[in-house]
């Protein structure tokens, strides 16, 4: 039975998860499961190639297709991380080491830095590592892990938040135990905030986030 499972969400990603999966590949990573959200490209196929197991969800969102993949998982760990987040083989080491050496050690994410120039995302990506490291909130693409048995006892990703499942999960975990920020940081894609401009997706994200957080403490008060 694999230490670690890696469970990669994807929706037409052919392009970038080639290199996503060259890394754990590297890393030595036994299982990588990929769930497929009805990708109208090649990415099925493409990840099909790569020799990892690759399910395809029919459930809508992303939390759907996590807690698919989380199903068919047998790691004690596991890692849920976009289709185009690199990750380091030091980080992925050092995430292994960390768990097995502190048992009272529930989950946590990744520093991240994004394939980008921009001051403003240099910035916030700053910004996210205290966030993640004060208060636990982490995003998908940084990558989130999590016990096995912590995620089944949270009952995984709530498939009605959508998006914001990774927000929402981290927010639950953070409350559930003890958590921590691993780096060295993982490389995330700049393509969303590329598409729109740094600072109003930065805008956009920044309230939705807040949003995701008001409701998922709503929820826990409840």
């Amino acid at each position: 039975m694999p230490f670690l499972s890696v469970i990669i969400p994807t929706l037409n990603e052919a392009e970038n998860i080639p290199a996503t999966l060259s890394c754990f590949r590297e890393a030595g990573v036994d299982e990588v499961i990929v769930v497929d959200g009805g990708s109208d490209d090649e990415t099925f196929a493409v990840a099909s190639a790569s020799g990892y197991q690759v399910l395809k969800c029919s459930e809508p969102g992303r939390a759907s297709q996590m807690n698919l993949g989380a199903r068919a998982a047998s790691g004690e760990v596991l890692l849920f991380v976009h289709g185009d987040t690199l990750i380091p083989e030091a980080t992925l080491m050092k995430l292994i080491a960390e768990m097995k050496g502190d048992p009272d050690l529930i989950g946590g994410g990744f520093a991240r830095r994004f394939e980008s120039s921009s001051l403003l995302l240099r910035f916030t990506a700053r910004c996210a590592d205290f966030r993640g490291q004060w208060w636990g909130l982490f995003l998908g693409d940084q990558g989130i892990f999590v016990r096995r048995t912590v995620f089944e006892k949270l009952g995984g990703f709530d498939e009605t938040v959508s998006p914001g499942e990774d927000l929402d999960f981290s927010y639950r975990m953070a409350k559930a135990g003890r958590t921590r920020l691993i780096g060295p940081p993982v490389l995330s894609s700049a393509r969303r905030f590329e598409k729109r401009g740094p600072w109003r997706q930065t805008r956009l994200d920044m309230a939705a986030a807040s949003q995701i957080l008001r409701d998922s403490k709503r929820r826990a008060s409840s």
